[in-house]
């Protein structure tokens, strides 16, 4: 049987990602795979193109890993404090909701969109809490929240 080498421009189940080299009977890239456009024909150029350019993505995604392991550091030392009326045995009369918490950061030099911070429901007790900040899929901050009651 004959194969023949593609370069796929999208992801197909169970064959590939997009970018990847792959090797498929002809009959399949000639009545599926080319006329739907989801590959191209692997010629050595266009090889040498895709090589260069997951090499340059690469590169970028290295920097950007590296400076956000540089905020998550800075965000880990940074130590927030909220003041709010507490009522009988520490309970809230509110709580201290994401938005809140991106405004602190932002107060502290950190531009944190709030549907990064992490908390499961809002806090409603005075005292040490730790908010995870999800800067990106692989990088975490945890930063320490103080709640204090208001005088």
């Amino acid at each position: 049987m004959r194969h023949v080498k593609l370069i796929l421009r999208e992801s197909v189940p169970s064959l590939g990602e997009a970018g990847d080299l792959v090797d498929v009977k002809v009959g399949f890239a000639r009545n599926y795979l080319l006329p739907k456009q989801k590959a191209i024909l692997a010629t050595e150029a266009r090889v040498r193109e895709i090589e260069h350019h997951k090499r340059v993505v690469m590169e970028k995604v290295v920097k950007e890993m590296k400076s956000l392991e540089a905020v998550r550091d800075r965000l880990q030392a940074t130590r927030l404090e909220v003041a709010a009326r507490v009522g009988e045995e520490g309970k809230l009369f509110g709580s201290v909701t994401a938005a809140q918490i991106a405004e602190l950061l932002a107060e502290k030099g950190f531009d944190i969109e709030r549907r990064k911070i992490a908390l499961d429901e809002p806090i409603k007790e005075a005292g040490e809490h730790r908010v995870s900040i999800r800067l990106h899929r692989d990088v975490i901050a945890e930063v320490a929240l103080t709640v204090l009651p208001e005088a």
